[in-house]
């Protein structure tokens, strides 16, 4: 069951009680740099991301929130602040639609509240982001170190700072590289609190060791229905951040929309290039406008298991030598030659969603 947490919009995308889990991004190009800033943003927006954070490091870099929205961008922007809140002040007036801070570095407390009052006015959210390495150093004395319990306490101490100010949009972060102390601290914040929470495991390296730690972490989450909007860090191309969250969501039977692809791991048995052809499906196939629902495309092997072992699925293929036979319902439709195999599986699709 999906734990209930109060819920807050983020420039139209809903975050939290009943709305889909949503999948969150970060561009990697100085914010000056407006124009490539705007086309990474509007890359990601193609992906299907649905909220983008950008790192503001000064007041001058505000306005690229101006910039991004004349190019066409629609999703929701975040503005990523640390230490001076008047670039958070700035980001506020160029239009941008959520704002991450860490209270605790922010400095004294009526800076925090210039920031606050400056979002309750103008009806922007705040995520608190909290991370080992931000840590108050009082709660370090008291802990020892980054603990579970030490991150969790410092951002509700910061979520009740906001509320002593008048504020209550806000959303909870908390993050780390160790995946048992994100997990931990997250499932005491959803125990302890009706904060939505944004969930990711930091600095988890490269788009291979990354995916795997997030799965884990952020999998085991959202099976437990904590967990109201996510970010799949990456070393790399952050559009691959959007397809990793994509499809941890669909694993698990989050997103209701788009192709599934139903592969196996290929065998001796196995005679056609299947590893290239379900990848070329599902660069093709992401492009594709599902319009609501889930089409499950079976790309397998060999006839001797395939059309069986993937009956669940809508349709598929199961190769032969050079060729691919084309099945539904687990029973043969016709034979594909194999380059032929995606574009009959792209025609099936668009068929399927009608």
């Amino acid at each position: 069951m999906r734990r209930t947490s109060r819920q807050i919009n983020a420039g139209g995308v809903l975050i939290g009680g009943n709305a889909p889990v949503s999948v969150q991004s970060m561009t990697n190009i100085p914010a000056h740099d407006f124009e490539k800033t705007a086309a990474q943003v509007l890359a990601l927006q193609e992906a299907g991301c649905d909220i983008v954070r950008i790192a503001v490091p000064d007041e001058e870099a505000a306005p690229v929130f101006r910039a991004v929205r004349e190019a066409g961008a629609v999703v929701p922007l975040v503005a990523d602040i640390h230490f001076d809140y008047k670039i958070a002040l700035a980001a506020i007036r160029n239009g941008v639609d959520k704002v991450r801070i860490n209270p605790g570095n922010i400095g004294a407390e009526w800076k925090v509240k210039e920031v606050a009052d400056a979002c309750r006015i103008a009806g922007v959210p705040i995520r608190i982001g909290v991370n080992g390495g931000s840590l108050d150093k009082k709660l370090l004395e008291k802990y020892g170190a980054p603990t579970a319990e030490a991150l969790a306490e410092s951002a509700l101490t910061q979520a009740d700072q906001l509320e002593g100010m008048g504020f209550y949009d806000t959303v909870i972060s908390i993050k780390s590289s160790t995946i048992k102390t994100m997990t931990d601290a997250a499932r005491i914040v959803a125990k302890n609190s009706t904060y939505p929470i944004h969930l990711g495991v930091t600095e988890a390296g490269t788009e291979y060791s990354g995916i795997i730690k997030n799965s884990i972490g952020v999998g085991s989450l959202l099976l437990d229905g904590i967990g109201d909007t996510i970010r799949i860090s990456l070393t790399a191309d952050p559009v691959r951040e959007v397809y990793a969250g994509k499809e941890i969501l669909k694993s698990l039977g989050l997103i209701t929309e788009g192709v599934n692809i139903i592969s196996c791991p290929t065998c001796g048995r196995t005679r056609i290039d299947l590893i290239g052809l379900a990848e070329k499906f599902r660069e093709a196939s992401s492009k594709i406008d599902t319009k609501g629902k889930i089409v499950n495309v079976a790309i397998m092997g060999c006839v001797v298991n395939g059309p069986g072992e993937a009956k669940h699925a809508d349709f598929g293929i199961a190769g032969g030598d050079g060729f691919a036979v084309l099945f539904k319902d687990g029973k043969t439709l016709g034979r594909v030659e194999e380059d032929r195999v995606v574009e009959t599986l792209i025609e099936e699709t668009i068929k399927f969603i009608g």
